[in-house]
């Protein structure tokens, strides 16, 4: 009995330690394509144009990444950790083949943005099931670890893209994330059991209209703090429009999420002086 009784505690740290490394690499990933991209422009450039929009290789995986981050927070507490991350390592993959197959720039820029959809689920939910993993008097070591994870990937990036780019090919800054995600993905998979989450009877509301105005106000005021100076003056007509239109949209989501019945981002988060002050900066 005690050696059976001593087993089991083992096989659990086994699987533990399992998805922590698949967790570890999820973070790297998600950290790495943030940063890699910056030293290969002038060979994505050569190769395939754009040079006026370049910068929406990085604005444009950002802001997937970010309008998606509470969304993906919702889902996960609605359906459950692991198909959420399971969903999202697979999307980040695609978007990560598709841009290694682009043949244009507005491609790239189109493809960067479906690899950030799934980047999202990867930041996101790694955090939480690092949490849901460790009680509480040990959390602050698994953070501190996959922050520095984060740090690592992120200042490692722009190194090792421009390296890929003059030695190998630019494309290869996304095909080096397919077997790495592989390895995540099956770890998750194989490793991770999460309990039967108990159904409450009642259909699961999701925040969808919020989620939209989020994403559109995420974009419209991105496209006119990238594009101002750039592609028109600062005070011109299209800056100002867009501007307003961010305004205008920023007012919309605030009412869509009061009126929401589970809204994606509660009133109280801003009402907290510490995490609001964490959001804005």
């Amino acid at each position: 009995m005690r050696a059976a009784a001593t087993e089991q505690p083992a096989a659990s740290r086994s699987r533990r330690g399992a998805v922590v490394a698949a967790l570890m690499l999820s973070m790297a990933l998600a950290a790495l394509d943030s940063t890699i991209v910056s030293t290969a422009v002038p060979q994505i450039v050569g190769d395939l144009g754009g040079f006026s929009v370049f910068s929406w290789l990085f604005s444009g995986y950002l802001l997937a990444v970010t309008v998606t981050l509470p969304v993906y927070g919702k889902l996960s507490d609605t359906f459950g950790r692991k198909p959420v991350l399971v969903a999202g390592a697979a999307v980040f993959l695609l978007g990560s083949l598709l841009c290694a197959t682009a043949w244009n720039m507005a491609a790239l820029i189109a493809f960067r943005i479906v690899q950030g959809l799934g980047g999202g689920a990867l930041q996101g939910t790694v955090q939480t099931l690092a949490a849901d993993l460790y009680p509480l008097k040990e959390r602050p070591k698994i953070q501190a670890k996959l922050s520095t994870v984060w740090a690592t990937s992120a200042i490692a990036g722009p190194s090792l893209g421009g390296v890929l780019a003059a030695y190998a090919d630019w494309r290869w800054i996304f095909l080096i994330n397919l077997p790495i995600g592989a390895l995540a993905l099956w770890l998750i998979v194989r490793h991770l059991h999460e309990p039967v989450r108990e159904s409450s009877g009642r259909r699961p509301r999701i925040d969808w209209a919020g989620a939209l105005a989020v994403f559109a106000c995420g974009g419209v005021l991105l496209t006119a703090l990238v594009q101002g100076g750039v592609a028109w003056d600062w005070l011109s007509a299209p800056s100002l429009a867009l501007f307003g239109t961010g305004l205008a949209l920023i007012g919309a989501v605030v009412v869509i999420e009061r009126r929401a019945a589970e809204p994606i981002i509660p009133g109280w988060v801003w009402r907290r002086r510490t995490i609001a002050a964490v959001n804005l900066a």
